[in-house]
């Protein structure tokens, strides 16, 4: 009997120990990447190459409008890496101190307009978003694609009348995706990884605008050498193949 406790006392030690050496390698290793909407489809690729060629290694995301992201880490919401829609959000988290690194450009992308399969609104142009009984859709304001959309309506003089404005560009692309939007504006790799469920009519507009995509690690990362070779490995030739891939430009 005092064999069998002792044992069990042993197991019950090293299996704490071996609980103990496992989650510190899993916190050691683990990083959480806040990235604008539009990059879901591409860095969750990136992310799971990521892991592969580094063993034990987690990569966890949090997806999200730029402006909201930029938010959330202004009140404290915890991160590695900072990967943004555009330029303004990345300088106000730089001006806010936020980062531990300068911040590099690694893609660019264009807007284009989303309709559903067969176009049943005769959408031929971004003047055509105007008509009275089309219901088009758009990022708000704040977010980089709502931006770029305000740019482009500058520039043309042509001012959109969205029937909603939406907090991030995969929000917009659900709108048309579900039908209940007959356009939206959104990026072109948006409507790329779609494609099976929205068509696409480019307008020469779009060109004048091009978002520029940031990244940085974050000041208060818990594993600042990994959100580094994260953000190298971005920056790198893989990362670029991924990103090329999807439709993003280079910076």
């Amino acid at each position: 009997m005092r064999h069998v406790v002792a044992v069990g006392i042993a197991v019950t030690i090293l299996a704490g120990c071996s609980s103990a050496i496992d989650a510190d390698t899993a916190n050691g290793q683990s990083i959480t990447v806040l990235a604008a909407a539009s990059l879901r489809s591409t860095f969750t690729e990136v992310g799971q190459l990521f892991e592969a060629q580094h063993p034990g290694t987690r990569v966890v995301f949090n997806f999200a409008g730029s402006s909201d992201l930029s938010t959330q880490l202004d009140q404290g919401a915890p991160g590695d890496v900072f990967a943004s829609a555009d330029t303004a959000n990345m300088t106000k988290a730089t001006g806010a101190g936020l980062t531990a690194t300068e911040p590099v450009n690694f893609a660019t992308n264009v807007l284009t307009i989303a309709v559903p399969p067969g176009n049943p609104a005769n959408i031929d142009s971004f003047a055509d978003l105007t008509r009275p009984e089309v219901k088009a859709v758009v990022c708000a304001p704040q977010v980089p694609c709502g931006t770029a959309t305000r740019r482009i309506e500058d520039a043309t003089g042509i001012h959109l009348t969205p029937v909603s404005e939406e907090s991030s560009v995969t929000d917009v692309l659900g709108k048309v995706v579900t039908g209940q939007a007959d356009a939206g504006l959104v990026y072109v790799t948006d409507a790329a990884a779609a494609r099976d469920r929205v068509a696409t009519v480019p307008f020469p507009e779009a060109a004048t605008v091009i978002n520029t995509y940031p990244i940085a690690v974050l000041r208060k990362s818990g594993n600042p050498d990994t959100a580094e070779s994260f953000v190298a490995f971005v920056l790198g030739p893989e990362g670029r193949r991924i990103l090329s891939d999807a439709g993003f430009g280079a910076p």
